[in-house]
């Protein structure tokens, strides 16, 4: 709020200053000088002595009617030769002062007026002029009131205004925080506030699309998971089934099929339990926090990788620091990198840790490696960049999408790099103490 006023604020200001401007030139351009204006209302008495006391005088009276001005004024008047006062005008007043009319010099603080222009009044007066000095002319006093002026002004349009957008600020914030905890993954977040409002519209928009998410996304999850939970009947069945066979045939033509047909369900009923995990870390399963020691959560996740012809290179030196997190949740997600590894791996695959003021855990190997336009992609459920290859490696393009998603609900992130070893790098960072709750 504080920022986006002080921009408008800022934004009303110049646009005051440059009016000012621009109507301070309109206005000198049209009808002349606006300080000589100022000038000419401030030095007004003095001018009125002179047209109206002084020249009105007789003939003879002329001049004793000066004296006299002279005597009780405070300001200094003499009588100087024409061409004098041409000298001390710039040339764009000569004409002014050739008509006879008061000419100002506001920077002396002086106005120059010919006495008069036939020489009435005196012998030689038509080539004398009127010089008065020290006349109450103060052109900064009246631009400070002009600048006051003009901030009041200002201060009139903006705080109304500022009171005004802030209703639209306080509701820009709420929205912007419903936003937010959709994004985070809590549906439900809505926006309330009254019909009156002037963002109502725009707030009911968005309730709407968050809550046509929520029920888009709802049906999807129950779907998946109603759908994983019918398969897993028929899945036991058919194992249940094929046991029964195994034991009632004799045939080894017909063991080699049964043990295919084995392997068939085996990876169906592996696929059932891995989207069921991602349906659990969609619903925004609560965290079972505790503080785990870094050093132990790898060597378990080492000790649970299954048998394999690649080469593992642990290196735990740096991993004496601690984190916040769900053991299990994490374990499996750091395990999933591992198995990654192992089945691309091309006889090597690395382990390592590093803390500081972020724990960096490293999964390397030594494999074809990921290109740089799919980084963001291997993390899509189902995703896979080899098709004919997975075939090969087995697998169903989730492990890496529920390694993201585990990592995530900590307050980590995962990237990929190049690897010391010629493939792959992920590395998982993690905060080394939790700084949010679980979700």
């Amino acid at each position: 709020m504080n920022r986006i006023f002080f921009r408008f604020f800022v934004l009303v200001m110049l646009s005051i200053t440059v009016a000012t401007f621009v109507i301070y030139f309109a206005m000198s351009r049209l009808f002349g000088d606006p300080l000589d204006d100022i000038a000419r209302r401030q030095a007004a008495a003095q001018i009125f002595l002179i047209e109206q006391y002084v020249d009105r005088a007789p003939t003879d009276e002329w001049l004793v009617r000066l004296n006299k001005v002279r005597e009780v004024s405070d300001i200094n008047i003499d009588l100087i030769p024409l061409a004098q006062a041409r000298k001390a005008l710039h040339p764009q007043l000569h004409e002014a002062l050739e008509r006879g009319d008061v000419v100002l010099d506001v920077a002396r603080k002086a106005f120059y007026r010919r006495v008069d222009l036939y020489g009435n009044h005196y012998v030689g007066s038509a080539d004398d002029v009127i010089w008065a000095q020290d006349l109450p002319i103060d052109i900064g006093l009246a631009l400070k009131m002009e600048a006051v002026r003009y901030v009041i002004v200002a201060l009139a349009l903006l705080i109304p205004i500022a009171l005004w957008s802030r209703t639209h600020w306080t509701g820009l914030q709420q929205l912007s925080r419903v936003a937010d905890e959709v994004g985070a993954g809590q549906l439900s977040a809505r926006a309330h506030m009254p019909p009156s409002a002037s963002i109502y519209p725009l707030a009911e928009r968005i309730n709407h699309m968050a809550g046509r998410i929520e029920s888009l996304l709802g049906a999807q999850r129950n779907l998946i998971h109603s759908v994983s939970h019918e398969l897993r009947t028929p899945i036991a069945r058919l194992e249940f089934a094929l046991e029964l066979l195994r034991s009632a045939s004799d045939d080894p033509a017909l063991e080699q099929r049964i043990a295919a047909m084995e392997g068939d369900v085996a990876e169906l009923n592996g696929l059932v339990n891995e989207l069921l995990n991602m349906i659990k870390l969609d619903s925004g399963t609560a965290l079972q926090l505790s503080t785990v020691p870094l050093r132990a959560l790898l060597q378990g996740c080492v000790d649970a990788l299954p048998p394999s012809a690649c080469a593992l290179q642990v290196d735990l030196q740096a991993a004496d620091a601690t984190v916040q997190a769900d053991p299990r949740l994490l374990a499996r997600a750091i395990g999933n990198l591992l198995r990654n590894a192992q089945k691309y791996c091309e006889g090597q695959i690395g382990l390592s840790a590093r803390a500081g003021s972020t724990v960096q855990i490293m999964v390397d190997d030594n494999g074809p490696g990921i290109p740089a336009d799919q980084h963001a992609r291997v993390f899509e459920p189902f995703y896979r960049l080899d098709r004919s290859r997975d075939r090969a490696t087995g697998g169903f393009g989730l492990g890496l999408s529920i390694a993201h998603k585990a990592v995530a609900l900590h307050g980590g992130t995962i990237r990929i790099e190049a690897s010391p070893l010629g493939g792959a790098r992920f590395v998982i960072s993690l905060p080394a103490r939790a700084d949010r709750p679980a979700s």
